[in-house]
């Protein structure tokens, strides 16, 4: 087999005193989404995982890596930048990579790595920032979906490691399947029917030998990283899933990385997983600071800021000092992980940080929470996309208070937070509403239920409710911005439309990218006859998201009306793209490239034209203008064609054509 054949051919490897061969090897990163530690690998418990097995007997096992946090994009943010989420930014799933951090495919590029990328699931997309530096960027998903499995990710991979390279390739694969909801194809299904998050990690090993075989084919070293990026509570301290907590469940990671100079055996000391970066820059010769192949004693960190950030409850940090775990959430727990790896045993009143420990956790840097909600600048499609992926964003920045709840004595109202944004995103007003009561019911000043119990009875027509939500809402932050923003949306709605234009013209100039104020703002415009603005501002709002055609065509007309020729013909060209031969704007759509002197452009619209159009003589008489001008031999039958069929419209325009002039 030649996956057997594959680890062998890695382990021939200069032992831990030797040196490494000159030569670059290629490098494989595999990304397991939604992995815990503790099911996957020779220790692990009711699944077997023979390749996986395999990989760590050929490389190094890091038993105790850490996520950096528990949710998909910051942590792979980490892996791909070799910072903590306090120096990428990247706090929350729906955020952007800044451009500012340079990633590793683009150092690796910079050195004639041949870059490819595979990724599974929308909230890796390349929108979000991690494909710059990749030759090849693979996020595409079935229509309509928002993942794809790991065995149609290995077919692309597989297909782009046979293309030939004369470059060594560093090629980065994420398998999604581990993540909720469970459903691992047969036979994982059977063999797992009482553990189908198992039987989606036995399947995804399955794929990952696939993988294996076809990169061990490559000649030349290689290099090899498996690696979780979070876990799953699967019930744990609350948690059903992840993203909210900072236990071992979530933060606790498989780890392995085989390759030339790596000493093969289990390394039980504390690593984080910012330095895969770090270690796949050393295997390409860019220096070996931080690298998993050399010791380090630094003290690992992680974050779980999504609660402070969209609730406003307590940030939490968690700090590895050896086997002992800190976790700062208002208050300090302390775990021996060694010997209580469920973290049912709180020691801090028992044992004391020392006063360098304490100063590592307690200086993290938490975040502010003044930034938009990452969902803001999302049209609605990617919104329900991550929806669907169980990432519900708020939708206001939070009030943070002194006496804010702990997460972790809240997972009850975070259950409902997550069925209530879920309801709110597909639209389901009349559902989420005592949801959302419910919610404010056990935490009070929580301004984002506020805001969405208004939204919910404003789009249903609710106004005396919406108002008295509304009015709560500015109880809980009577400075908010957001609660100003939402307002006007629901003036917007309604016949006090006129209210509020200032306040989205004020709102817009606070978050320029704010798709709904955006929105609303262009529709405004369109209602005070301000056509030339409200262009401008759907084309903004169609760098954010995809226009339907129907959009796409009311622009058109909008920008047509406004004399914006250019901009009326790349909306009209959108809708074509989209609607193929369903497509009825194509008499518009030759009269603008007519008028932009795109001759046959215009000429080739104009003959899409049905003979049953109800202006079809009106497009005679533009293809007659059309064809004089291309100097077509066929001209003059053309005009006395658009004679004969001229209506009380066109036959006055035809007699007053100087073009039609003596043919």
């Amino acid at each position: 087999m030649l996956f057997a054949i594959g680890v062998a051919a890695c382990d021939r490897r200069p032992g831990p005193g030797a040196t490494a061969s000159t030569e670059r090897p290629s490098v494989l990163l595999v990304t397991l989404d939604t992995t815990r530690a503790d099911s996957i690998g020779p220790g692990a418990a009711e699944i077997s995982t023979p390749v996986f097995n395999a990989i760590a007997a050929a490389g190094r096992q890091f038993r105790q890596a850490y996520a950096t946090v528990p949710e998909t994009l910051p942590s792979h943010a980490s892996m791909m930048t070799g910072l903590y989420p306090a120096g990428h930014g990247v706090h929350e799933n729906a955020r952007v990579v800044p451009a500012g951090h340079e990633l590793l495919a683009e150092r690796l590029k910079a050195a004639r790595y041949r870059t490819s990328a595979f990724v599974s699931s929308f909230v890796l997309a390349r929108r979000f920032g991690l494909a710059r530096g990749f030759d090849v960027y693979d996020d595409d998903l079935p229509d309509g979906s928002v993942e794809r499995s790991a065995s149609a990710t290995t077919d692309r991979a597989i297909a782009d490691l046979g293309m030939p390279s004369d470059q060594p390739r560093f090629v980065w694969v994420h398998y999604f399947d581990a993540h909720a909801p469970y459903a691992p194809p047969d036979p994982f299904a059977k063999t797992h029917a009482a553990a189908p998050y198992l039987g989606e990690i036995a399947y995804v090993d399955q794929q990952l030998g696939r993988l294996l075989d076809a990169f061990n084919r490559l000649s030349g070293p290689r290099a090899i990283v498996v690696v979780a990026d979070h876990g799953e509570g699967l019930g744990e301290h609350g948690e059903a899933q992840h993203g909210h907590l900072l236990y071992q469940s979530t933060m606790h990671v498989p780890l392995v990385v085989s390759g030339p100079g790596v000493a093969v055996g289990a390394d039980e000391q504390p690593v984080s997983i910012r330095r895969v970066f770090h270690t796949i820059l050393d295997f390409a010769g860019l220096g070996d600071a931080n690298s998993l192949r050399r010791p380090s004693t630094e003290a690992v960190l992680g974050e779980a800021m999504k609660p402070f950030l969209e609730y406003g409850w307590q940030p939490q940090v968690m700090a590895l000092f050896g086997r002992r775990k800190a976790i700062l959430t208002g208050t300090l727990e302390l775990y021996d992980v060694a010997a209580d790896p469920k973290e049912t045993r709180n020691l801090a009143s028992a044992e004391t940080l020392s006063a360098s420990e304490r100063k590592t956790i307690e200086e993290y840097p938490v975040p502010a929470p003044g930034a938009p909600p990452a969902t803001a600048s999302l049209d609605p499609a990617a919104r329900e996309k991550l929806a669907s992926l169980g990432y519900v964003g708020a939708t206001a920045r939070p009030i943070v208070r002194r006496d804010a709840p702990r997460p972790v004595d809240m997972t009850a109202v975070l259950t409902m937070i997550e069925q209530a944004s879920t309801l709110f995103v597909r639209e389901r007003y009349a559902e989420v509403i005592p949801v959302l009561e419910r919610i404010l019911e056990r935490d009070p000043q929580n301004l984002d239920a506020a805001l969405r119990l208004a939204t919910a009875h404003s789009s249903l027509g609710h106004d005396r409710q919406a108002v008295a939500a509304f009015d709560l809402a500015a109880a809980i932050a009577p400075r908010s911005a957001d609660v100003k923003v939402y307002l006007a949306l629901h003036y917007a709605r309604g016949t006090e439309w006129p209210k509020a234009a200032p306040m989205l013209e004020a709102a817009l100039a606070d978050s320029p990218d704010r798709l709904p104020v955006m929105e609303a703002l262009a529709r405004i415009r369109e209602r005070q006859g301000r056509d030339a603005d409200a262009t401008a501002l759907w084309a903004r709002v169609f760098t954010l998201r995809p226009p339907t055609a129907a959009e796409a065509i009311a622009a058109g007309t909008l920008s047509m009306r406004a004399g914006q020729t250019a901009a009326a013909i790349g909306f009209f060209e959108t809708a074509r793209r989209q609607q193929g031969a369903a497509f009825a704007r194509d008499l518009e759509l030759g009269v603008l490239y007519l008028a932009d002197r795109q001759l046959t452009q215009a000429r080739d619209a104009l003959d899409r034209v049905p003979s049953t159009h109800p202006e079809y003589p009106m497009a005679l008489f533009k293809r007659a203008q059309a064809s004089v001008l291309l100097q077509e031999p066929d001209h003059a039958a053309r005009i006395q064609r658009a004679r004969d069929r001229a209506d009380a419209t066109t036959r006055s325009l035809i007699a007053k054509e100087r073009l039609f002039q003596g043919k």
